[in-house]
């Protein structure tokens, strides 16, 4: 099937005909054509393009010229209840429109040679009545029709782009119609977030930020005042179901609580009234809530307001959207001056100084009766059709009605949108400083591409639409101050992605001045977290951070866990490193160790240099001689073995420790083993026997035994260091805020097995001498190795409990200590009673003494070298005895 042209006429029954169904009950087609005697009617100025060489120029405008003012207790309607209402920023964006097509008209810099033309319209912020003139605006160049094609690239509408509408519920309508056809459209106050979308509005600017910015700034105003308790109200429509949905995402995310949300609905025609705001708000009058932001339209603001008022409401801090913070609307209702703090963020704009005057001027063209004929006399016939009839009550309108301190922001937006047009018209004419170049008319595409990422400049500021048609505008915080019952605004911060808060400029409702605290629960201190109760995140309990976690941001819910290496005390914002702990050699217990170990090796080597002394003497002889000396040579070296344990452990070190200990300790055991055989020998066995055993106690056997003693142990220890190596560990448990390096055990079985061989030749040692009964007049030797055997078994049957109950930390502390005391211990009740017999009585040092014979069984017992002599069975009782 073939696509065929059709044309849709425009003329007044069909026009009327088609849009009949969207009209409100009772309203009559309003007049769309905009002048200043009547407001919203008729152009101050004839509003036809002008034709020149390349063709016709226009460019379409749609504002919001008058609206529906609701009273208190009324209900609203279309009839005689309610009445038309003056727009002042509606007839202001208008002539700032005007301004700017006459200022670009007038110079040479965007397109010299050439002038833009323009139609103005009213919307009635309705969308079925916006759609009239943009239909308008697509009819044929020249004709009342829209042609119906298969393709537009050769369409020349009657304009070339459309400036407004001012509302976002508009802009949606009217935004999806023009991108259908690829007309460019520029928005001055259509701020919803929708409108963004490239794929639904591809042909769709703005000189204004998109709501998400606004949402984010007040959001971050709330931050910055520790504001996390609050109410949300927006108006019931697009605007305000829209921002307040952006406002809550955007809140939830940063830890702000939304107590209460609402919608407010619009006074409109056969509407409801407020419904369940009221109650909302008698919550929120109820609640610790103390802020509330209101993302509204004016009239909904208005109407929020005016109950509040009626109502007693406490007053409040109300942040404001951008919609009706300058509003007359709402800053002239009665008694807003007690509703509390008002402030909300305002996009900047560059100072239009000129604007007033000419506002001024043309309001008086338009008292001229002579200047309103000859409109009347220039209007087309089309106009009069679409438009409708014209506002009596508008027909005298001074400066006193518009808003004198806001007019370079209502007028920046609209005059800002102009010069983006026609900067994209400058580029898609190819325009310079001399002209532009002969070429076709341009078609609204073709002005389209050009408006991509276009750069432009107005009053010496620089704007860009960006990829979505938003323009990165700059917001000023503003606050309201009251004097004398009118409000005016206050800059006390600003927002460019980062908010910038001037306290000393902002003032409060509260009794003192005070900063207003809205929270449900008061900021937790440094090191607590919050435990959230109900559903609600910002109503919790403060809970310490124990030691060991820490609080990482002030809006957690749990304490984070520091790493292994790390540590915290209580109620901490941040871990601390662990320094490695060890026994190291300058604290106090290892210096007193080490005075120990000082005495014990002194006491070892005067032993030893005391028995070499008297190497001849019968005391040595009767202790043993060179196995004397060598038990004393293996003493010292187990008093040197602690000098492993103290400093920073290491893989060596822990081998090293237990084999350096047990094997000297075997040399001394098996010496005093073999001292303690042969008293047993000598007193407890017949005398046939021990003559035949008397060859292996003494001698080169009898060093045959120390070897074959310590290869046991050496055998032990070996298996030890491979099936159960120590190693050097770092525990990160054990101490609160250091790390323990130590040397671990794998298993304490094998340690066990290790301390056996030497616990049994002391034990051997202990029963060969335990029951020995001493001969009258001589040295009693089996007591002083009861009691060095006692001696080794106390030190190491205590340390066993203590080791396992001590704190790891002093675990080497006490190893060294047992190590010392059973040393001292052998050595104070073994080799030192021998000392002061050689030192304080020598006249004991008698072989009848120590040896129980002769001077010549001495002799013979010397001169063999192991004692050889005969045992007496007479014994004469010596009145001195040894020391018991």
């Amino acid at each position: 099937m073939t696509c065929r042209e059709k044309e849709v006429c425009l003329d007044c029954g069909q026009y009327r005909g088609l849009l009949a169904p969207w009209q409100r009950p009772g309203q009559k087609e309003g007049r769309a054509q905009a002048s200043v005697s009547t407001a919203s009617h008729r152009a101050p100025e004839a509003s036809r393009p002008h034709t020149l060489k390349v063709g016709r120029l226009g460019a379409g405008a749609e504002w919001p010229g008058w609206g529906w003012e609701v009273r208190p207790g009324e209900e609203a309607s279309a009839c005689s209840h309610c009445g038309p209402r003056f727009s002042s920023p509606g007839l202001l964006s208008a002539l700032a429109v005007m301004m700017a097509v006459e200022e670009i008209n007038n110079g040479s810099a965007l397109i010299p040679g050439l002038r833009l033309g323009y139609e103005l319209f009213d919307t009635c912020s309705e969308p079925v009545v916006a759609m009239k003139p943009s239909l308008v605006f697509m009819a044929k160049a020249g004709s009342r029709s829209i042609g119906a094609y298969c393709n537009y690239t050769q369409y020349q509408p009657r304009v070339l782009a459309v400036i407004g509408p001012h509302s976002s519920e508009v802009a949606l309508v009217t935004g999806k119609f023009f991108s259908f056809f690829l007309m460019p459209q520029v928005s001055y106050g259509a701020s919803t977030d929708r409108l963004s979308n490239r794929e639904t509005f591809p042909s769709f600017f703005r000189t204004v930020p998109s709501d998400r910015v606004q949402a984010a700034a007040i959001v971050e105003l709330l931050r910055e005042l520790h504001w996390n308790w609050v109410a949300a109200v927006g108006s019931e429509d697009e605007y305000g179901r829209q921002g307040l949905s952006l406002f809550s995402s955007l809140a939830n995310a940063k830890g702000i609580c939304i107590a209460h949300e609402g919608l407010v609905p619009l006074p409109r025609a056969g509407g409801p009234r407020l419904g369940s705001v009221q109650g909302l708000l008698h919550q929120v009058n109820q609640s610790s809530v103390q802020v509330v932001v209101v993302f509204s339209s004016t009239h909904a603001a208005r109407a929020l307001f005016s109950y509040s008022i009626h109502s007693r409401l406490a007053p409040k801090v109300w942040v404001a959207s951008e919609a009706w913070l300058t509003s007359d609307l709402v800053m002239t209702l009665p008694g807003m001056d007690q509703v509390g703090t008002v402030l909300g963020f305002l996009h900047q704009g560059a100072q239009l100084p000129e604007f007033p005057s000419y506002v001024r001027t043309r309001l008086a063209l338009a008292t001229d009766p002579a200047y309103c004929a000859l409109l009347d006399a220039e209007r087309p016939g089309l106009e009069d059709h679409v438009v409708g009839p014209r506002c009596p009550q508008c027909d005298h309108i001074t400066l006193e009605n518009m808003t004198n301190g806001l007019l370079h922001h209502q007028a920046f937006a609209a005059y800002a949108a102009v010069y983006g047009v026609a900067q994209a018209l400058h580029n898609t004419l190819l325009c310079d400083a001399s002209g532009c170049p002969e070429r076709e008319p341009a078609r609204p595409w073709q002005l389209l591409e050009h408006m991509y990422n276009l750069s432009f400049r107005v009053r010496n500021l620089t704007l860009r639409f960006d990829t979505s048609g938003n323009v990165d505008v700059d917001y000023d915080l503003k606050l309201w101050v009251w004097r004398d019952r009118t409000p005016t605004l206050r800059t006390v911060g600003a927002f460019n992605g980062s908010l910038q808060l001037w306290r000393s400029q902002m003032s409060w409702h509260t009794q003192g001045n005070q900063e207003p605290v809205s929270q449900c629960s008061r900021q937790c201190k440094e090191g607590q977290v919050r435990r959230v109760k109900g559903f609600h995140s910002c109503c919790y309990d403060c809970t310490d951070c124990k030691a060991g976690s820490y609080q990482r941001h002030p809006d957690d819910a749990l304490c984070s866990k520091c790493d292994q290496d790390q540590w915290s005390p209580d109620r901490s914002t941040q871990c601390f490193p662990r320094r490695p702990r060890f026994l190291a050699w300058g604290e106090p217990a290892v210096l007193g160790l080490l005075l120990l170990l000082g005495l014990a090796l002194g006491l070892v080597l005067a032993a030893l240099g005391l028995f070499l002394w008297h190497w001849d003497s019968p005391l040595v002889r009767a202790s043993g001689g060179p196995q004397a000396c060598f038990g004393l040579v293996c003493l010292g070296l187990v008093c040197l073995s602690v000098l492993l344990f103290p400093g920073q452990p290491s893989p060596a070190r822990c081998l090293a420790q237990q084999p350096l200990l047990h094997l000297p300790l075997t040399g001394c055991l098996s010496t005093l083993f073999l001292k303690a055989a042969e008293i047993f020998v000598e007193s407890e066995l017949p005398l046939s026997w021990a003559n035949g055993l008397r060859s292996h106690l003494w001698g080169r056997r009898a060093w045959l035994a120390v070897l074959l003693a310590m290869l046991a142990e050496a055998t032990l220890c070996t298996w030890y260091l491979v099936a159960f190596p120590p190693e050097v560990v770092t525990d990160w448990q054990v101490l609160p805020t250091e790390a323990l390096v130590h040397c671990r055990m794998h298993s304490w079985i094998s340690f066990g097995l290790v301390h056996a061989a030497n616990a049994t030749l002391a034990f051997l040692c202990f029963l060969g001498t335990f029951l020995v009964q001493s001969r009258p007049g001589c040295y009693n030797g089996a007591r002083s190795l009861t009691f060095a055997t006692l001696a080794y078994f106390i030190t190491w049957v205590s340390f066993v409990p203590l080791f396992a109950n001590v704190h790891a930390a002093h675990q080497p502390a006490v190893q060294m200590g047992t190590i010392l005391f059973c040393a001292l211990g052998i050595l104070g009740t073994f080799h030192l009673p021998k000392c002061y017999l050689l030192l304080r009585r020598p006249d004991l040092n008698t072989p009848e003494f120590f040896l129980g014979g002769s001077p010549s069984d001495a002799r013979g017992l010397g001169s063999s070298g192991g004692g050889e002599g005969t045992r007496k069975k007479q014994v004469t009782p010596d009145p001195v005895t040894s020391p018991q």
